[in-house]
């Protein structure tokens, strides 16, 4: 072995032990294995820094966009949605819809994002259906993995080893090549959770410590907020038209509440040439959320609250105009973007003894407070609520966003937020959602047609939902899991290191001479074997990058058809089914199914021996040595 060699395995080495301990992030450790690589001069600095510009790494990055755009407009929570409402009750009937229904989704955008949108409602059908979360969620996440290799999209290790097909000369994996497996191995893999997953799943009763709410539709009305509603327009003439809400005064004033605020759609210009533009004239009314800062403007619509002889006296001093209160007004109080929510005020509050007006909570907190109910008395106080004496045990109910009303939650010392604000939230492009699906649907036919290359199809969709305003470009950025794309191209040239030093040659010589008297098939198996193994420690990304040029080179030594030695690779790295670190899907339904990691290992083991059993059968048939 020569000193490049060994140099390689112990990066490599080092690299696994700092995976698995998760002493460092996986980005950082996939960082240092790039640098590492130069320093020893195993690679070049070209060579070393290649991964960054695949055509991998670039088509994933584009992936996760359209993923983010299909999220942020609610498509895939309304896909979910729609699929999960056929499951009914019984448990077994759920675990079949639910594995069908995340596969079905996995195969086409992230499994991650896909488990995260299905995570609440699955949460709810077991409440509903009184079946414990533990006997449902595990495979929610098993079902995400087999449908995300199903198709040639679904997981990153199937669009690797079609690209080191591709760069081989070889034919690539187009993007059904994936399905005829993918769906024997879903039917085999839901028969068996069926059939086993009340042996071997676990029946944790949920224990949720958070204190049984109203909804916000229910507080709506107990607290009569749809009385004393008015629209009040602001004229040209009006003296608070390009005031802050802060400086007109409302509530001191006239005793007014400012619940939403209803304004005109500002024109968005699409092209500007030699200071001409074209611009883009949208129709209705946009809801601007009524915050201390926030400057009032010709033709805005103040969704108000308070007494008939107050409104009229802010209509007659302030030159504004009074509308008819419409039915959407009512449902303005709780939508998507914000709502109202019951905060206790804790004995040690900073709040305590003050008025809010003194206090400015609401200039602080971006919040409205509606009303102040007693404690000891249940005594609701509506009128002259800023200027009341904040006592301990005082409940507020606060109008605002959502993601204003969470952030109270930062403040343990001061509040107790009931109910779940940041989990109310909706998609924020939700009338995006037929151009998102659109878009989605003409990147798939490009694909299955094989008219346009992967990177070009998936890069040309990420590029239409931002312009189509699916998403702003701030938003692609976030959807893009820069910790996977990292890891991505840092373990790429692991895998250039590893053949350049010879050691993938000699991985090919030693499954050869080892395995290869017993045929291809026990060969394909010991891949499989390898693979699965190591994807329950490292990412299935890393896992598909180290082994499946050992498997082409295994494959080119016994002069077989290396397809079904590649998939059989691609496919073992997807099954991270025996630990909670092997894939993100797992780790997410940890927590909500209050899982331990033996419970993965008693039911994930058996399902990749499964698996494995289920390759060795059907892959030479498909793809015949």
């Amino acid at each position: 072995m020569t000193f490049e060699m060994v140099i390689t395995l112990a990066i490599l080495g080092v690299a696994i032990l700092l995976f698995v301990t998760e002493w460092l992030r996986v980005d950082v450790v996939a960082l240092m294995v790039v640098v590492a690589l130069m320093l020893f001069e195993i690679l070049t600095p070209a060579q070393a820094l290649a991964g960054f510009s695949s055509t991998l790494v670039i088509t994933i990055a584009a992936l996760f966009i359209v993923g983010g755009g299909v999220l942020q407009t609610g498509l895939a929570a309304a896909i979910g949605q729609s699929i999960l409402k056929v499951a009914g009750e019984s448990e077994t009937r759920l675990l079949v819809v639910i594995m069908l229904a995340v596969a079905l989704l996995s195969g086409f955008m992230s499994d991650t994002g896909t488990v995260a949108v299905l995570l609440p409602a699955i949460v709810a059908l077991a409440a509903s259906a009184k079946i414990s979360p533990s006997k449902l969620l595990i495979p929610l996440s098993y079902g995400s993995l087999l449908g995300g290799a199903a198709t040639l999209i679904g997981t990153p290790p199937n669009i690797y080893v079609s690209t080191l097909l591709e760069e081989e000369g070889m034919q690539p994996f187009g993007f059904f090549t994936y399905t005829p497996m993918g769906i024997i191995m879903l039917l085999v893999g839901i028969v068996f959770i069926v059939a086993a997953g009340r042996y071997l799943l676990p029946d944790y009763k949920s224990e949720d410590d958070t204190p049984e709410t109203e909804t916000p539709e229910e507080l709506v009305e107990l607290y009569k907020l749809p009385d004393n509603l008015y629209r009040l327009r602001v004229r040209d003439r009006s003296s608070i038209r390009m005031q802050s809400l802060a400086e007109a005064k409302l509530p001191e004033r006239f005793g007014l509440i400012v619940l939403e605020i209803f304004r005109s759609r500002s024109s968005r210009t699409l092209l500007n040439l030699g200071g001409q533009k074209l611009a883009l004239e949208p129709s209705g009314m946009q809801s601007v959320f009524a915050r201390g800062d926030t400057v009032l403007e010709h033709n805005d619509v103040l969704l108000v609250r308070g007494e008939e002889d107050d409104i009229q006296q802010a209509v007659d001093e302030l030159t504004l105009s009074m509308q008819p209160v419409t039915e959407e007004d009512y449902q303005a109080l709780v939508d998507q973007q914000g709502g109202v929510a019951e905060v206790l005020i804790l004995p040690r509050s900073g709040l305590v003894g003050r008025r809010l007006a003194n206090a400015r909570f609401g200039r602080t907190y971006n919040l409205t407070v509606l009303t102040i109910r007693r404690a000891e008395s249940q005594e609701i106080i509506k009128n002259d609520v800023r200027q009341t004496p904040i006592q301990a045990g005082d409940t507020l109910l606060v109008q605002g966003a959502w993601d204003d009303i969470a952030l109270l939650k930062r403040h343990p010392r001061d509040f107790v937020v009931f109910g779940n604000p940041e989990k109310m939230k909706g998609a924020p492009n939700r009338e995006k959602m037929w151009l998102a699906g659109l878009i989605l649907g003409v990147m798939l036919v490009l694909l299955i047609a094989d008219v346009v290359a992967i990177a070009t199809a998936s890069l040309a969709a990420a590029l239409l939902m931002v312009l189509s305003g699916c998403l702003t470009m701030d938003e692609a950025y976030q959807s893009i899991d820069w910790k996977s794309i990292v890891l991505i191209a840092g373990m790429l040239p692991m895998s250039t290191a590893l053949q350049s030093v010879g050691l993938v040659e000699d991985a090919a010589n030693a499954f050869s001479n080892s395995l290869g008297d017993s045929g291809p098939l026990v060969v394909m198996a010991g891949l499989f074997v390898f693979t699965s193994v190591f994807t329950q420690v490292l990412s299935n990304t890393a896992t598909a990058v180290l082994v499946a040029p050992i498997g082409l080179a295994v494959a080119q030594e016994l002069d077989v058809n290396p397809q079904a030695f590649l998939m059989a690779v691609a496919i073992a790295a997807s099954m991270a089914f025996a630990s909670p670190v092997a894939s993100p899907v797992n780790t997410l339904v940890m927590g909500a199914g209050r899982y331990k990691f033996v419970d993965y290992m008693k039911i994930g083991i058996p399902m990749a021996i499964l698996m494995l059993i289920v390759c060795v059968i059907f892959l030479p048939i498909f793809f015949p040595f």
